[in-house]
């Protein structure tokens, strides 16, 4: 993944520019538990950034173990409010409710990854988009295509706790 274009930039409410990666043993666990395989580049990210928003508060790339503590709820939800159907060409529900949610943005869109593909669940649309093969393709994707949000180049990162994502769930 090209990091060399990612600016760490202070927390809003802390101000402070601590990390909360994950490591091998953390990715790991995470892939033996769900059966699945991260790409590189979602390795790379959590390893080197961690919890955070990148893209000037747009992208969040959950970790490991918030997939992992997630994920039942998220599939509950998913079961419950399906509205996706004009995606169906792209990814079935079934096969949705196979898939991992590695992250979501700002506005609520949901990132997941199923069979080693990308693929964006909108909240604002029935549509299922594939995003890409590996997360620098999808981050790329959500930042840049101009379908979801208005394009933009900023690539900022701001870090936070992980443990306050998962108390407000």
């Amino acid at each position: 993944m090209n990091f060399e274009n990612y600016k760490i930039i202070p927390n809003y409410n802390t101000n402070k520019t601590d990390l909360f990666t994950a490591d091998e043993e953390d990715i790991l666990a995470c892939e033996k538990t769900l059966n699945i395989t991260f790409d590189e580049d979602y390795k790379e990210y959590v390893q080197n950034y961690g919890s955070g928003i990148l893209g000037g508060t747009y992208v969040r790339v959950y970790l490991p173990e918030t997939i992992v503590l997630t994920l039942e709820e998220w599939k509950s939800r998913i079961t419950e409010y399906w509205f996706w159907d004009e995606g169906k060409e792209v990814l079935t529900k079934e096969e949705v409710l196979k898939s991992v949610r590695i992250g979501d943005t700002f506005d609520g869109d949901e990132i997941i990854l199923l069979n080693s593909q990308y693929y964006i669940l909108p909240r604002y649309s029935e549509m299922i988009y594939k995003a890409g093969n590996t997360l620098e393709e999808t981050v790329t994707w959500l930042c840049s295509s101009g379908i979801l949000t208005e394009a933009f180049s900023e690539r900022e990162f701001e870090p936070f706790d992980p443990s306050e994502f998962l108390k407000s769930k």
